[in-house]
């Protein structure tokens, strides 16, 4: 049986969210633009998924849009609010998810908007007094900074950040695909313009996503076609997909406080056996801090380069990971890492938790980083000797 501790790439999909897309695949398989029967089952299926999104966000349902994912919705929310304003100036993090770093840059190469990267310190934290005295100095601009960063666990002050941008009036996106599911977002309270969610990171199926946005006026429609979803997003909706979204969101809010004392008890103990067993190891940005980083994510640094730590603990039956999903596809490094000015990432592991871990499949992973510990202990006294 293998470990499975890279869960801020994806989750396991719940088997209760299975069990209630499963209807929507078979019996009641309509397209929701079809005025029969089978159309109208699907169509009042997408709109109590999208009250129950709505309900969790303390907004009503004109205010959410079922995307693929978590890329479409950013790319949504950043394209449309930019061009749609006439926006000149965007302002983000050299951290933030690539979703969000290379729309903005693919509309910095075509001209249309001059693109600055907030100032962080040696952990990560971006500089609100920078964004301010940004924001001071231009008449309109767009600030996207994500809320939990996906590769160390930093978690952003958005609730400070918000009241900066509503103070100069500055539309604020901020990519939350890692934190939707774990923190509650009061739309009412938080001065936020997007919010986005991807259901697969917490619990839910692959392909589908959302965007809350604040403003009840119609966005430009970034995937062009028929009418669906009030004419902002077409293309037939993937209505088992939405339900699992949907009850998946439901799910996690629900049972929010006890994972969250679960999975943070999982990284505590990680860390304690780690920082007792691997002398000089240590954590990337923020990500040992409990009130600062993630209870989700854990980066750690080992002392030194290890060959292939990775590979190891695969072939050891513990699935983690380097970083970014995303990242690992390029066969790029972190771009993360480089903007905290870590030279390299092979001795760098992310190890990301979800409700379904176990103390014991902590412990194990753990006992195997310390015997490969020592295996290099042992090569380098050998080619000493």
């Amino acid at each position: 049986m293998r470990i499975y501790l890279d869960n801020a790439a994806t989750t396991p999909l719940s088997k209760a969210v299975f069990r209630a897309m499963e209807p929507y695949l078979f019996e009641n398989f309509g397209n929701p633009s079809s005025a029969h029967h089978f159309g109208r089952e699907a169509r009042a299926a997408i709109c109590q998924s999208r009250g129950i999104v709505a309900d969790v966000l303390n907004t009503s349902s004109d205010h959410i849009i079922f995307t693929s994912g978590g890329t479409e919705a950013d790319n949504t929310a950043i394209v449309s609010a930019i061009c749609g304003n006439n926006i000149k100036l965007a302002i983000t993090t050299a951290l933030e998810h690539h979703a969000v770093l290379n729309t903005l840059k693919a509309l910095e190469q075509r001209g249309e908007i001059r693109l600055v990267y907030l100032n962080h310190d040696a952990k990560g934290v971006p500089s609100l007094s920078h964004l301010d005295q940004l924001l001071a100095a231009n008449e309109s601009a767009f600030v996207s900074v994500m809320h939990g960063n996906n590769e160390i666990g930093n978690l952003n002050d958005i609730d400070q950040i918000a009241k900066i941008c509503s103070h100069y009036g500055a539309i604020f996106h901020s990519d939350t695909v890692q934190t939707m599911g774990q923190y509650k977002y009061d739309t009412q309270k938080l001065g936020i313009d997007f919010l986005v969610g991807s259901a697969h990171k917490f619990h839910g199926p692959k392909g589908i996503g959302f965007l809350y946005k604040k403003s009840t006026e119609r966005l430009n429609p970034f995937i062009n076609g028929g009418a669906q979803e009030g004419g902002q997003r077409s293309g037939t909706e993937n209505v088992a997909g939405i339900v699992g979204l949907a009850r998946a969101l439901e799910l996690a809010y629900s049972n929010r406080e006890s994972n969250h004392a679960h999975i943070s008890g999982l990284k505590e103990r990680m860390i304690y056996k780690l920082t007792n067993k691997i002398p000089g190891i240590s954590f990337n940005g923020n990500s040992s801090s409990k009130e600062l980083s993630l209870s989700t994510v854990l980066s750690v640094a080992l002392p030194d380069t290890w060959g292939s730590p990775l590979t190891y603990l695969d072939q050891h039956r513990i699935c983690a990971s380097g970083g970014s999903a995303c990242n690992s596809n390029s066969g790029k490094t972190s771009h993360v890492l480089n903007a905290l000015h870590i030279n390299s990432d092979s001795n760098t592991i992310r190890f990301s938790f979800s409700r379904y871990n176990t103390a014991e499949e902590i412990d194990y992973a753990v006992e195997q980083l310390a015997c490969l510990f020592i295996k290099e202990i042992v090569h380098e006294v050998e080619v000493v000797d």
